[in-house]
């Protein structure tokens, strides 16, 4: 079965090299996404009330994006994916978030999720 890709943009009021601290390092990540997150190289190791999940990095541009794919779904070409963009004109700095789901009804339950997440990453760096 094929996984639906989906993408949330969510301006955000802070500097593409501070933002890209809080998804690219461990400290950072432990701000708002994971209670505890460990890192080995490209092996990053969240951990959310006991309960572990790995990831490798993909890619990585710094203060640019940072794609990461869970170990669980090898076989597969979902990943996850924070972005930064910058409106040439405006300088207005957004964070997208690329994501997949298994269907309409995960995908919905994942976008309220994210929005939750990215607010909870809002308010711990005051945008």
């Amino acid at each position: 079965m094929s996984k639906i890709k989906f993408e949330l943009e969510f301006p955000i009021h802070a500097s593409p090299s501070m933002l890209y601290t809080y998804f690219a390092t461990p400290a950072g990540l432990e701000e708002w996404f994971a209670d505890k997150v460990n890192s080995r190289s490209k092996l990053i190791t969240f951990i959310w009330d006991g309960v572990e999940e790995q990831a490798e990095i993909l890619t990585s541009k710094n203060n640019e994006k940072i794609k990461y794919k869970w170990l669980e779904s090898t076989g597969d070409e979902t990943y996850f994916e924070f972005r930064i963009e910058i409106d040439g004109i405006t300088k207005d700095v957004s964070l997208m978030v690329t994501d997949f789901a298994d269907t309409e009804e995960d995908m919905e339950e994942s976008k309220m999720l994210w929005e939750s997440q990215i607010e909870e990453l809002k308010h711990t760096i005051g945008a």
